[in-house]
Order: structure tokens, then sequence, then C-alpha cells
């Protein structure tokens, strides 16, 4: 696709390890799917794209714990909240 076919209007989704969890959780369904099935050859390329993903995200994570410093977002913050959900309540059991 080149420069001027692309759209400007469209905000991207953050790639993150949530959008990673969505595309694999979609590419299961497909498989699943009775009536019009995912080729196996195609959800295996998404797998083995998945797989890389993680791969580099373990790689960060192992160079956060040497170097230290920020991620680069497509973890979580340890403590950051999901969308949508906007505080924590915790219940204890007495007795």
């Amino acid at each position: 696709m080149s420069e001027s076919s692309k759209s400007t209007d469209i905000e991207a989704p953050a790639r993150t390890i949530d959008t990673l969890r969505d595309v694999l959780f979609d590419t299961i369904a497909g498989l699943q799917d009775k009536a019009k099935p995912m080729e196996i050859e195609r959800a295996s390329a998404i797998v083995n794209c998945c797989d890389q993903l993680v791969k580099s995200a373990k790689v960060e994570v192992d160079f956060l714990r040497v170097a230290g410093g920020q991620g680069s977002g497509f973890m979580r913050e340890a403590g950051s909240l999901p969308p949508g959900i906007t505080g924590r309540r915790r219940h204890l059991l007495g007795g």
C-alpha cells in the first residue's frame, strides 16, 4: 500500500499484549468455526508471528532487568488498570 493511499483519519489501535491476545483468541475462534473455518496455513502464520512478538517482549524484559529504565509499552505496567476500569476494591474476610 502506498503512502498516498493510507488513510490518516483512522487511528491505529494500540499494539499491546492485550491486542496480541485478541488476535490469538480470534484465530482460535476462526479455527473452531464449523461453517467457515480458517485455513490451517493462515492460522499457523498468525501464531508464528505472535510467537515472534512474545520472544521480542522477553528480550525487552531481560534488557530492562539488566539496564533498567522504561519499557516500550507493549506490556501494561504493574499496577495499571485496563481501559474502562477506574479503581479497585479489595474485600477481606474477617474471622
